[in-house]
């Protein structure tokens, strides 16, 4: 999938998570934090990959992109099964840690699950690609759904761009109408 896909549907997840959750017991800074850790961890997988956004954005990305891709294995593997997941739920955790004397009002929790939120929607949708997911490595096997791989998505392609993408926004569209007094509720409590 590409970035804009992975930001897309790890918002959304995260949307629909958040419009579940009980609304006042949800600061302005855990919110935007958590928006911020999630988008963060929608691309964060592909840290494995050199030419990924993240590393294009950066300075000495394009060196340091190298260096990570080596260390992970190359693109779609460590970071992409579910001890990427876990190593980077432990490193991010260790951040909020270290964070904490910075951030002391805002619910750490929160902004965790937000990050592990945005990896398992990146994880969820490669799996739906052609290449697949490594999810239980160190096994060799990349799983990918439906099992037929001429059935799944390629990245970047039509089926992605025009089918994909906008069931996604429109499944945010009814997300925001749905749930319209939850943003009104907490915008009024929160910013003013």
């Amino acid at each position: 999938m590409t970035a804009r896909t992975h930001d897309l549907t790890a918002i959304s997840t995260l949307a629909i998570v958040f419009a579940s959750t009980s609304i006042s017991s949800i600061t302005l800074p855990t919110v935007i934090l958590a928006i911020f850790a999630n988008l963060i961890g929608g691309i964060a997988p592909d840290i494995d990959q050199p030419t990924a956004p993240f590393w294009r954005n950066l300075p000495v990305g394009k060196y340091l992109g190298k260096i990570f891709d080596k260390l992970l294995g190359g693109h779609r593997f460590i970071s992409h099964s579910i001890i990427g997941l876990a190593l980077f739920g432990f490193l991010f955790h260790l951040l909020l840690v270290f964070l904490h004397p910075i951030i002391p009002h805002v619910n750490e929790g929160y902004v965790w699950w937000a990050f592990m939120i945005g990896m398992a929607t990146h994880l969820v949708m490669d799996t739906l690609t052609k290449e697949g997911v490594p999810w239980l490595l160190p096994i060799p096997f990349k799983f990918g759904f439906p099992p037929i791989k001429a059935w799944r998505i390629t990245t970047g392609k039509w089926v992605e761009i025009w089918a994909i993408f906008p069931l996604i926004l429109i499944i945010d569209m009814w997300l925001a109408l749905h749930y319209n007094n939850h943003i009104i509720y907490l915008l009024h409590n929160k910013v003013i």
